[in-house]
């Protein structure tokens, strides 16, 4: 049916317990998925998007770890066994002035955001069946091309995920595998309080990001959901290798 173009397929989302993960792993169940793994750290977060909808599995890993890169294709195995899609979610976000900057910072950005992925994402063994097809979803950011003062770990680590969105697909298409990402600005999420600030210092940074926003908005889950799914759909077969910015036009000025 063309609104279940995921019908019978297995999701794996990491970071699936909030924000634009979240939405993403209830949007591919609502559209079809059979299977769809969700991860993360926090287990009661990943229970409550559990229960909004049957296909929903939580797994609780860290995705950095030899252990969670293993739990995750356990669950896949326990799916039946094929990958279709996987959206590479799971990210922190950390103010970080130079000045301030230490090794611990570095090392949680870096492993979260770059070092996760590239563990998770392995071609087939030699001799296994080629996937039917699979589609892999990288959630980076604007920071990755266009990186701006007391952010340059978050930036690095989401320009070595541009990298590999480049990279990756050239060595993954002879799998039948393709590779894209989407690259939103400012958009609403828990990010922002998780790195301390209150709802007021939230709001006042976003009236300010919209002066340099062209469409004068901030961007909100569902603006950026709607592009993971559409790019893993059939129509999407010949696009591999891009990333899509979702900033508002924030990359013009």
């Amino acid at each position: 049916m063309a609104d279940k173009p995921f019908a019978e397929q297995t999701v794996v989302v990491t970071g699936g317990g909030t924000g634009i993960g979240r939405a993403a792993a209830l949007a591919f169940a609502d559209q079809g998925a059979a299977h769809v793994v969700i991860t993360g750290r926090r287990p009661e977060r990943l229970a409550e998007v559990a229960a909004l909808h049957p296909a929903v599995r939580a797994v609780i890993a860290d995705d950095t770890t030899a252990e969670g890169t293993e739990a995750v294709a356990a669950a896949v195995e326990q799916c039946g066994g094929t990958l279709d899609m996987f959206v590479h979610n799971a990210g922190v976000f950390r103010f970080s002035p130079l000045g301030a900057m230490d090794a611990a910072t570095v090392r949680e950005v870096m492993d979260i955001n770059l070092i996760g992925p590239m563990l998770l994402t392995r071609p087939p063994a030699p001799g296994a069946a080629r996937p039917r097809r699979q589609h892999r979803a990288v959630v980076s950011s604007r920071a990755g091309h266009n990186p701006t003062p007391v952010r340059s770990a978050y930036a690095a680590s989401k320009a070595g995920m541009h990298s590999l969105t480049r990279t990756w697909p050239a060595e993954l298409a002879s799998h039948g595998i393709r590779v894209n990402a989407v690259a939103p600005g400012f958009v609403k999420t828990e990010a922002y309080a998780a790195n301390g600030l209150t709802e007021d210092q939230v709001n006042g940074l976003f009236e300010h990001a919209k002066a340099d926003i062209p469409l004068g908005a901030v961007g909100e889950v569902d603006d950026i959901t709607p592009r993971i799914t559409r790019l893993a759909e059939p129509a999407g077969a010949l696009v591999t290798g891009q990333i899509l910015t979702l900033d508002g036009g924030m990359g013009l000025a």
